[in-house]
């Protein structure tokens, strides 16, 4: 095959490192400094290749050694992705101790606000990864976690951007081979163009049952930034979705979404 026609069969993302996030510096106040110089020892993780870098390293193995020797035990695991400032993460760690938790963040405040979070309540069961999930997922063996999480990820509303969306055909797969068999993909978002896009990557991914029970409408076709407003007047059709998960906390996110009168879309993939 020549060179050119290689080219040519590669998808247009080929060779580039696609990022979910933008990497914003941000100077942490006395209160969450403190809180980081606290708790980052107990509850941080040393898996970045290295200091302000957001890559994995290159010698990690994250298996069933790996959660035994991290927490302590055999209990399963559930990792966040995009954990924010903690609240639904660690309020979850605190309601099951049977459960372990991780909580993957890129930004610093973040990151600080969960350890203080945690450490308040002395938790035992969760720690935290300040990594590009996707690249953390890329390391995972087979069937290492319990359940994961993804909850009100950046919209990246634009057209031009919805390439950055978290939700990816190849984390999809990436997830789908850590997940323990039975294992679910909780996704939730209350951006209605979002909600199509993870329909478009799971609902036919390969290795995925989505077990929604409700039927929602939505228009079939994408729209971007500033024309939201548009989508009522496009075709729609019926797609499965699921209740409200009972396990993540009413965070204050999760209420301005809900007092700005947008509808949230929960989404339950099995492992299958």
């Amino acid at each position: 095959m020549s060179e050119s026609a290689s080219t040519a069969d590669r998808p247009p993302l080929y060779g580039r490192k696609v990022l979910s996030f933008v990497r914003r510096s941000a100077r942490l106040d006395d209160r969450l400094q403190r809180a980081w110089d606290a708790y980052a020892d107990r509850y941080l993780l040393d898996i970045a290749a290295g200091e302000g870098s957001l890559n994995v390293r290159d010698d990690l193995r994250f298996d069933a050694g790996f959660v035994r020797s991290t927490w302590g035990n055999d209990h399963p695991l559930i990792v966040e992705i995009g954990s924010g400032q903690g609240e639904n993460v660690v309020a979850a760690a605190a309601a099951h101790p049977e459960l372990n938790f991780l909580a993957l963040e890129v930004y610093d405040p973040g990151v600080a606000h969960t350890l203080l979070l945690a450490g308040k309540r002395d938790l035992a069961n969760i720690r935290i990864a300040q990594v590009n999930a996707p690249e953390l997922f890329k390391v995972c063996m087979p069937g290492v976690l319990a359940e994961v999480w993804t909850f009100f990820p950046d919209p990246w509303p634009k057209m031009k951007h919805h390439k950055r969306r978290i939700v990816q055909p190849e984390l999809a797969g990436d997830v789908r081979r850590a997940l323990v068999d039975g294992g679910v993909w909780r996704i939730a978002t209350d951006i209605e163009d979002y909600a199509l896009h993870v329909h478009e990557v799971m609902d036919d991914a390969v290795g995925f049952e989505n077990v929604g029970s409700l039927t929602v409408s939505l228009p079939t076709e994408h729209v971007g930034k500033g024309n939201a407003d548009s989508a009522a007047g496009l075709p729609h059709a019926d797609f499965r979705e699921s209740a409200r998960f009972e396990g993540r906390a009413l965070t204050n996110f999760e209420k301005k979404g809900l007092a700005a009168g947008r509808v949230i879309h929960d989404f339950t993939y099995r492992a299958v």
